[in-house]
């Protein structure tokens, strides 16, 4: 086997819990983002994009989408003899009874050291699955050979009274780390860490083994960094200014999306020299018959407009029928809405169907009462496969899960905060 340089271990086995109902049966890097993508391709395009052609996607909670979605990796050239991508699950190993899930984000790179150690790499990459953002990963390892590091961070500055949400990197005046906190109450600096490191894979593999011995659920900032910094190895922080977004809760997701509809986004799609890659489904071009009206949207292949959309994003394979009328929306894929339906401020996913009539979106903004951390920005959400019948009043902050039927809504409705989670397939 051919040594590499560098490769890539990306971390895509999270829940993504604050996300809620779109990730019941979804791994969080699988989730759809800006109609036509997956949170997952940013990192994997990043990796190509930087002459990274060897990547191990660690996967672990819910990966049937993501395995489906990434395949050999072809859209990303990543469908190589030596190299290219690997779906990497747990497993059991020789000799033992029964396979350990990933306990930790150190942990689940130990359970795939027999993986790494086939390529040999002088330095490696690790990345987490479920952040949006262009990065180019080469430019951090010149910039981690320049400095002879044991590690370096990417590291993204934050305004000091959101710090203590995340780990804190501090520095020295040249960017040298001297100490690492996590979630400090009182911040000593705004540099937050993004998640992404760069190591000498000689002395991390030594620090796994180590590490492995002490802490089950080994984590690299909880575990691996504070003990490389005792030690006294070489640690550096990188600074990133680019566009970054994590999009871990319902909000935050929403945000990110509508972001991209702006006339001048933050985050640009049609950048030429940093290409995105997708595995897209061959689907007719869009559709929009006389007299629909758009503004201001995102529509992606399959859909057929024949209502009105209003700053919005729809996945493919979505139809709007005559009279429907969709505002400041989020639809994944293969979304059905009926004639004269109204929907405001929702997120549907895929294979959902809206009843003729419904309205979704409108009333008080009074916080879900089985999760009102998660759901309480006045966002409705409907989970895949979910049926809507004809002619309901749903509120904000809902949420909906499969087959409803009317005698589900009292009088008709829902009334903001409420759920309803039924089976899919339910009769």
């Amino acid at each position: 086997m051919e040594r590499k340089e560098i490769m890539a271990l990306l971390l895509a086995g999270g829940q993504g819990s604050r996300l809620g109902i779109l990730t019941k049966n979804t791994a969080k890097p699988a989730v759809r983002y800006g109609g036509k993508y997956r949170i997952i391709d940013f990192p994997l395009s990043n990796c190509i994009n930087s002459g990274i052609d060897t990547v191990g996607v660690l996967t672990q909670y819910q990966p049937l989408m993501l395995n489906h979605h990434i395949g050999i990796g072809i859209p990303w050239d990543l469908d190589r003899k030596n190299g290219g991508v690997t779906m990497l699950s747990p497993h059991v190993k020789g000799g033992e009874e029964m396979g350990d899930w990933f306990m930790g984000t150190a942990n689940a790179i130990y359970h795939n050291l027999d993986y790494i150690d086939r390529y040999n790499p002088e330095y490696v990459l690790i990345l987490s699955g479920d952040h949006i953002y262009k990065m180019d990963y080469s430019k951090m390892l010149e910039f981690h050979k320049e400095n002879n590091c044991t590690a370096t961070i990417a590291v993204l500055e934050v305004p000091f009274e959101e710090a203590g949400r995340f780990g804190i990197m501090n520095t020295l005046d040249d960017d040298k780390i001297y100490e690492f906190e996590e979630k400090p109450a009182n911040p000593k600096s705004n540099l937050a860490s993004m998640g992404i490191y760069i190591f000498t894979w000689e002395k991390l593999r030594q620090a796994l083994i180590d590490d492995n011995k002490v802490h089950a659920n080994s984590d690299f900032g909880m575990h691996i960094i504070p003990k490389m910094l005792a030690d006294g190895e070489t640690l550096y922080a990188y600074r990133f200014d680019g566009y970054w977004k994590d999009v871990g809760t319902i909000e935050s997701y929403w945000q990110a999306n509508m972001e991209l509809i702006k006339t001048v986004p933050e985050f640009n799609f049609y950048d030429s020299f940093w290409k995105i890659y997708t595995n897209s489904e061959n689907q007719p071009p869009q559709y929009v018959v006389a007299g629909a009206k758009i503004k201001q949207s995102i529509i992606s292949e399959g859909c057929e407009i024949y209502g009105e959309v209003y700053s919005s994003v729809l996945g493919p394979d979505v139809i709007v029928e005559e009279g429907a009328v969709i505002r400041d929306s989020i639809f994944m894929e293969n979304v059905v809405v009926k004639k004269n339906a109204v929907i405001d401020r929702c997120i549907i996913d895929r294979n959902t169907i809206v009843g003729e009539g419904a309205v979704l979106g409108e009333g008080e903004n009074v916080p879900n009462e089985d999760k009102p951390n998660i759901y309480n920005t006045g966002i409705t959400v409907a989970g895949e496969n979910t049926v809507i019948p004809a002619g309901i009043k749903i509120g904000k902050n809902c949420v909906l899960y499969g087959d409803t039927k009317e005698e589900d809504y009292a009088d008709g409705k829902l009334e903001s905060g409420k759920s309803i989670v039924r089976e899919v397939g339910r009769r």
